[in-house]
């Protein structure tokens, strides 16, 4: 696979040309930002890795005969003024017909309100804010929201027998969102929400926060954060010796939790869309082709990208060579049964909201086990 820098990093996939295709083969460009630098440079990471796997078999499929795609890779620094920015640049730049990412809600929301008055389809693999998918109708996504999570979750707990409970959530769009949703279907299905507390992200120092806890002695605690603040939390209850249930939403699922967390993370429950255990024949394709590339197992965000990149290039192979913005929002609307490794994936006509189903999924001898 070969890579050019210019102005941003271009991921040029396939090694050579699809079957029939010859030198002069049209060129169409995917622009996707994500955080490679700053404090959530991982997920960025994460993301390209898996666009590379993604892409590359795609081009290398002929699956799109005359044409071949490339990815424009650019570092929002999961930051707001950066990926508006950055937005600004791929809707100037006529060649790109689709852009991918952001990470964050916060940062794909401020960059998608441009691809939305600019008329640039925008497909985020992790902005699970409600509002995202409302800013236009050039918004689309293919991770379930918090106001399906939570209200999920909710009853889960529920039906564990868990009646009262402390939420911890990251002071940002996305956490203000998973913990409103959360609270307030607990609460409207017969839970007790004791307290609920913010931190601000970059955080990792969560004593003050686990004190009060422990005076409110609810029955669970749900954590709305990522895995790093998760694993850091669980050290510090298990450090305080406050031995409570734990749930959290799904942005905690990664195999880094329990690397980070060890054995404070034991019994920690979330759901997620993503098994690497799953024996379905894309999904072990999928994780042994990273995990050889890469040395390591692909996380739900990984997946989650791969299974973004694909449906993109889906859409295009749709539409063909002469794809355009346009057609290629309306190919992307009529998404239907996208056979991802995340399951399959549909948009709603109207909303652009993914059809998607959530695995219950709890950390046991050191590694994720399905909750039967």
């Amino acid at each position: 696979m070969k890579k050019i820098f210019a102005t941003g990093l271009i991921l040029a996939a396939g090694l050579g040309f699809a079957a029939g295709a010859q030198a002069e083969d049209k060129t169409i460009t995917l622009g996707y930002e994500m955080p490679l630098s700053g404090d959530r440079s991982q997920y960025g990471e994460t993301f390209r890795n898996a666009a590379e796997i993604m892409l590359e078999d795609f081009n290398a499929s002929g699956a799109l005969p005359g044409a071949q795609v490339e990815i424009l890779f650019e570092d929002s620094k999961n930051d707001p003024k950066e990926a508006r920015n950055i937005a600004r640049k791929f809707v100037d730049n006529a060649d790109i017909v689709g852009v991918l990412g952001d990470f964050s809600s916060t940062v794909s929301m401020a960059a998608g309100e441009i691809y939305g008055k600019e008329g640039m389809p925008q497909l985020s693999q992790t902005a699970s804010h409600p509002d995202y998918a409302k800013i236009s109708p050039w918004q689309f996504r293919n991770i379930t929201t918090q106001a399906y999570e939570g209200p999920y979750n909710a009853d889960w707990i529920l039906a564990d027998g868990l009646k009262t409970a402390s939420v911890v959530y990251i002071q940002n769009d996305w956490g203000i969102s998973a913990s409103e949703n959360f609270v307030a279907a607990y609460e409207e299905k017969g839970g007790k929400v004791l307290s609920s507390e913010a931190f601000n992200p970059g955080s990792r120092d969560f004593r003050s926060i686990l004190t009060k806890i422990k005076r409110n002695n609810p029955e669970v605690i749900y954590l709305a954060m990522f895995y790093e603040e998760g694993a850091a939390l669980a050290r510090q209850l298990q450090q305080l010796q406050i031995d409570i249930p734990v749930y959290g939403t799904s942005s905690l699922y990664s195999p880094k939790l329990v690397e980070l967390g060890g054995e404070a993370v034991e019994g920690m429950k979330l759901a997620t869309t993503f098994m690497p255990n799953n024996p379905a024949k894309n999904v072990q394709s999928f994780v042994t082709e990273y995990k050889t590339r890469y040395g390591e197992t692909p996380n739900m965000f990984a997946a989650q990208a791969y299974d973004a990149v694909g449906i993109m290039l889906s859409a295009i192979a749709k539409v063909g060579p002469d794809v355009t913005r346009e057609t290629l929002r309306d190919a992307l609307a009529q998404t239907t049964d996208y056979p991802g490794v995340t399951g399959a994936t549909s948009f709603a006509p109207e909303t652009r909201e993914p059809s998607k189903t959530l695995a219950k999924m709890v950390v046991k001898g050191g590694d994720f086990q399905v909750v039967e």
